[in-house]
């Protein structure tokens, strides 16, 4: 069970990073543009390796229609309204409202799916949100400011940031009875990127405003989109398919929570000042939590 636990973990990890490679690639050509650009590259990547493996001999009736309700939900909305709320906040806070995907996955995985943690696990993932929301509230000095961290349109990136994280929640909820079915983890990811891909091309194909990029094509702006796809989508979302065959929709959800913990020392490099003190204490806190629930 560990070793599935690890992988909500690396997850977390993999959003991470993919935050910050994605953040000035989502902001030159549009969270929707941005988002249809790396969903091609990996459904393409993912279902070749589906094919080149025979991991789409495990596709089955009871695991299809989930796999693609879970893309639609989490990657379709979820990716993309987090981007756009991501271009109006910045990573940092961003990644403090996309953390109570946590608390979402756990209330649809105990009201749904009768799923029940310990109260070792339960005070485990109370001490992973404290130390998510104590990482990103004290993680930036004033004097830190940088272009990513303006405060324009507040409240209509906090609305985003919330629903990004019902949407994160709402697709790992959807994707537990396609992996329980047997679906293969990679298979399930480049199903869940094909069906938002095709969402996003109707988008676009419509000729709806939003939908169209804002900058131009260029190579540096093309390779960071590929990178954060990869790192992000594939190797991310596939470790939560991967966790999700064994693990519970609230365990992972708790566990993947700390991309804004793991965020904290890619910013130190981005932005050359530590984070806070109270920032660490936060980060120290999420680690107890995880160990915790890990150990359980």
């Amino acid at each position: 069970m560990m070793l599935y636990d690890l992988a909500a973990v690396g997850a977390a990890g993999c959003w991470a990073l993919g935050g910050l490679l994605g953040a000035s690639p989502s902001r030159h050509f549009g969270p929707f543009a941005f988002t249809r650009l790396r969903l091609t590259l990996l459904t393409i990547v993912l279902g070749g390796v589906s094919l080149l493996s025979g991991g789409w001999h495990t596709i089955s009736a009871a695991s299809l229609w989930p796999a693609l309700l879970s893309g639609l939900t989490g990657i379709f909305l979820g990716d993309t309204v987090m981007f756009a709320s991501m271009n109006r906040l910045g990573p940092r806070r961003t990644g403090l409202l996309f953390a109570t995907h946590s608390v979402f996955s756990v209330l649809l995985g105990v009201l749904f799916l009768s799923e029940r943690l310990s109260a070792g696990a339960m005070l485990g993932s109370l001490l992973v949100f404290g130390g998510v929301l104590l990482a990103v509230a004290f993680g930036r000095r004033e004097v830190d400011a940088h272009a990513w961290e303006r405060n324009d349109k507040l409240a209509a990136g906090v609305a985003l940031g919330l629903a990004a994280a019902l949407c994160q929640a709402l697709g790992t909820f959807f994707a537990k009875p396609a992996m329980a079915a047997g679906l293969e983890p990679v298979t399930a990811s480049a199903l869940r990127m094909g069906v938002s891909c095709g969402a996003h091309y109707l988008l676009w194909l419509s000729g709806w405003k939003l939908a169209k990029s804002r900058g131009p094509y260029t190579p540096r702006m093309l390779g960071q989109t590929a990178l954060n796809g990869l790192v992000a989508l594939g190797l991310g979302m596939t470790l939560i398919m991967l966790a999700l065959q064994h693990a519970n929709v609230a365990t992972v959800g708790i566990l993947s929570a700390l991309s804004p913990v793991l965020i904290l020392p890619m910013l130190w490099v981005v932005l050359k000042r530590p984070p806070p003190l109270l920032a660490w204490l936060g980060a120290a806190v999420s680690c107890a939590g995880t160990a915790m629930v890990v150990l359980r």
